[in-house]
């Protein structure tokens, strides 16, 4: 049996919306699959930027969009993304009600947009990131790993952000 876990947090600033999704593409690259990240923030955070480097760095092609009308979209990649966005959910239950058993049974990477509505659904080893917008158009992002399979994934990133070019 495992000991404890101690929680991880790592916090960056990024300057503009392409530099959200530089962070994200990077934090892709370092997923294996069977990650849960979890997005906070305030409407125009950058969740949805973020999602869409995610899903650059597991090598999905294609546009990935917010899924607040269907509320789950399923991308194939390196790693499948599946991209939950829980805005229009009103209770906990609701979320299981979306097939949330299979999505974390899979090998998939499942980032969900508006995760607070819901923390209590997800499993304890998850990757928290909440995203907070300044006066211009940097973002402020606080990365917590509450896991192995989190910190793991975290560390990688911490390891390779900023990007090779930048340092």
């Amino acid at each position: 049996m495992a000991g404890p876990f101690s929680e991880t947090t790592w916090s960056t600033t990024t300057a503009s919306p392409d530099e959200t999704r530089a962070l994200g593409t990077a934090l892709g690259a370092a997923l294996l699959g069977g990650e849960v990240i979890l997005l906070t923030g305030q409407l125009g955070a950058g969740k949805t930027t973020l999602t869409q480097g995610i899903a650059i760095g597991l090598g999905v092609s294609g546009y990935t969009k917010s899924p607040s009308f269907v509320l789950v979209n399923e991308y194939s990649g390196r790693v499948p993304l599946y991209h939950m966005d829980l805005f229009r959910i009103e209770t906990a239950e609701e979320v299981w009600d979306l097939g949330l058993d299979d999505y974390l049974t899979s090998p998939a990477v499942l980032a969900v947009e508006w995760a607070e509505r819901a923390l209590a659904a997800f499993p304890e080893d998850r990757l928290r990131i909440a995203l907070t917008p300044k006066l211009d158009e940097s973002r402020g992002v606080i990365m917590t790993a509450e896991g192995p399979t989190a910190a793991a994934a975290l560390d990688l990133l911490i390891r390779q952000w900023p990007p090779l070019a930048e340092r």
